[in-house]
């Protein structure tokens, strides 16, 4: 297994929750980590900044640039890539993690929340996968990891929250197809989905706090997060990971540890069906 030494990652999405743990988790390695998102001062209801992501970063052994971006807009997208690239020399793993979430049936979802979720889940995928794929090609060990579910096309995980659904799988569809165009660039393209319910703000302020208590940390997912990304980029590319059956293979059997609640019944996630 490789580790991330002084390889360039970056991510989306990254002034807390899952993005934030995977920063963390690559910079214990001495990665240099690009933390990128919308949140560059203090905010009344939400933790954490891409400046205070940046100086954890920093104490954990890595080297941190943080960069304000609304994944959005394509220009801006584009030139914090090449920023990411010019201060580091290169770039070496995305991680699309940035995500909206609205869990609204067909006649309570207005266009701007539509837009809202096609515009950060698939749209953004695609065009930071777009921007970093030339200096991918460029690297020694270069990876896309999309934070998105299997492709799993039931009715019953469109039916309470189509437009949230859909653009989800716009992001794993993303993933599914640049696997195999760039198999030969040896880029890996995986995508990675939690099991159980993870405790970030958007599952604080999405659902009733039972469910936050019958979560696990975001650290799980940064594990499963690290162990995808320093295998072999040849040999790991177009699948569908889930956070725990990914672990349990690598020999992970304590998973208490990663409870918010110990002792608590876990509250599974959309999308899988039961193991």
């Amino acid at each position: 297994m490789n580790d991330l030494r002084e390889r360039t990652i970056f991510i989306t999405g990254a002034s807390r929750g899952i993005g934030r743990e995977i920063a963390l988790r690559c910079a214990r390695d001495g990665a240099n980590v690009v933390i990128t998102g919308k949140t560059a001062e203090t905010h009344a209801k939400l933790p954490g900044t891409i400046h205070s992501v940046a100086a954890e970063v920093e104490q954990a052994g890595g080297c941190a640039l943080a960069v304000q971006l609304d994944v959005r807009d394509e220009t801006a997208l584009q030139a914090a890539v090449e920023q990411a690239a010019r201060h580091f020399g290169g770039i070496d793993v995305l991680v699309n993690n940035a995500s909206a979430i609205s869990l609204t049936g067909t006649l309570d979802t207005p266009a701007k929340r539509l837009d809202l979720m096609w515009d950060v889940n698939m749209r953004a995928t695609f065009l930071a996968s777009q921007a970093c794929i030339p200096y991918l090609k460029k690297s020694a060990n270069p990876h896309i990891l999309t934070m998105s579910p299997p492709l799993n096309m039931q009715a019953k995980w469109f039916a309470p929250h189509v437009a949230y659904s859909i653009s989800k799988y716009g992001m794993s569809l993303c993933a599914h197809g640049m696997a195999m165009e760039f198999a030969g660039d040896g880029i890996a393209v995986n995508c990675l989905w939690p099991r159980t319910v993870i405790a970030t703000a958007a599952v604080e302020f999405n659902f009733p706090e039972a469910v936050l208590r019958a979560s696990r940390h975001p650290s799980i997912m940064a594990d499963a997060a690290y162990h995808i990304l320093t295998r072999n980029s040849r040999d790991c590319t177009g699948n569908f990971f889930v956070d725990e059956d990914l672990l349990r293979a690598t020999g992970v059997k304590d998973f208490a540890q990663y409870a918010t609640t110990p002792g608590a019944p876990l509250f599974e996630d959309f999308f899988l069906n039961k193991p």
